[in-house]
């Protein structure tokens, strides 16, 4: 049985990486585009964000981490609309690029900690309880930014996104830049995916050079996780149902995690717990099937 704990601990980092999956949503399903660059954007997050919580700007440092996402996802935007490179290949370029600028962010440090007075869950807790401040933290910036996100995607630019998403050639026959909207979608992920790293950052109190190796799986298989439950209560998909999925498959995400932890599995296990899930997570729909088409050949065997 999973300790009270470990539970909210658990649901605190399933909020928090919930940022993570909502970039994740935005460049996987809204615009159909495997970005890799989420690897990069994570930890140039947490690495803007330490450096100007130790400049004494802790506010500023989560603001300049989400402008910062967004600028590595034009990066990533420019090479596949303008440089003609394919998708992954481009978020692979970015990302490895980004590794190396990391690295000047953070003076060339692997490791760049901050104390917990300057962590902004510090300060947060002096208001709300030094017990609650994690949770109730995370939870604003997850919800906000999820209704953020939402209103966005209704917005007329939003719907040319996922227009551009659902059928690219049929938004250029309409005369809008596809580009432009890709290019909008893609710093918009990555924005949500750096802004979860900088919370990160200030949840551990250290940004780490490569804190954000996995992320793309581990945003998959959360994303997954979380459409598989909400299918099972929402009938019709839609925007808010996919956002809500991406933080409620964020946080069973973590619960799993946890609960392999308490059971005695070792962290160098987690990778294959993660890929384990992933498999499974994305093989549903074929298994649905399967169950239903063996549920019908019984049924006219009777």
């Amino acid at each position: 049985m999973m300790s009270l704990y470990s539970l909210l601990s658990a649901v605190e980092l399933g909020l928090i990486y919930a940022l993570m999956v909502l970039g994740l949503f935005l460049s996987y399903r809204i615009l159909n585009i495997p970005d890799l660059t989420v690897d990069g954007s994570f930890t140039l997050g947490a690495a803007v964000a330490v450096v100007l919580t130790l400049d004494g700007h802790p506010v500023l440092g989560i603001l300049a981490a989400a402008v910062a996402g967004a600028l590595a996802g034009l990066v990533t935007a420019f090479l596949q609309t303008k440089m003609k490179i394919q998708p992954i290949l481009a978020g692979i370029i970015t990302m490895t690029g980004l590794y190396s600028i990391n690295l000047m962010v953070m003076d060339n440090k692997a490791n760049l900690p901050i104390t917990a007075q300057q962590s902004l869950y510090t300060a947060f807790g002096s208001l709300v309880g030094s017990g609650a401040q994690g949770l109730v933290l995370s939870g604003i910036v997850a919800v906000a930014v999820m209704m953020i996100v939402v209103a966005f995607l209704n917005t007329p630019l939003g719907l040319s996104v996922r227009a551009t998403g659902d059928n690219e050639e049929m938004v250029r026959s309409s005369s809008i830049n596809a580009n432009v909207t890709k290019a909008v979608g893609l710093a918009a992920a990555n924005s949500c995916v750096a802004l979860s790293g900088a919370m990160i950052a200030h949840y551990n109190c250290y940004a780490e050079v490569r804190m954000g190796i996995g992320m793309v799986v581990i945003g998959l298989a959360s994303l997954i996780i979380g459409e598989i439950v909400v299918e099972l209560f929402v009938k019709r998909a839609s925007v808010l149902s996919g956002a809500i999925a991406a933080i409620v498959g964020s946080v069973i995400y973590r619960l799993i995690i946890a609960q392999a932890l308490e059971l005695n599995f070792s962290a160098s296990s987690l990778k294959l717990i993660t890929a384990v899930i992933v498999a499974l997570a994305m093989s549903y729909p074929a298994i649905k099937e399967s169950l239903s088409i063996a549920k019908i050949r019984k049924a006219g065997k009777r």
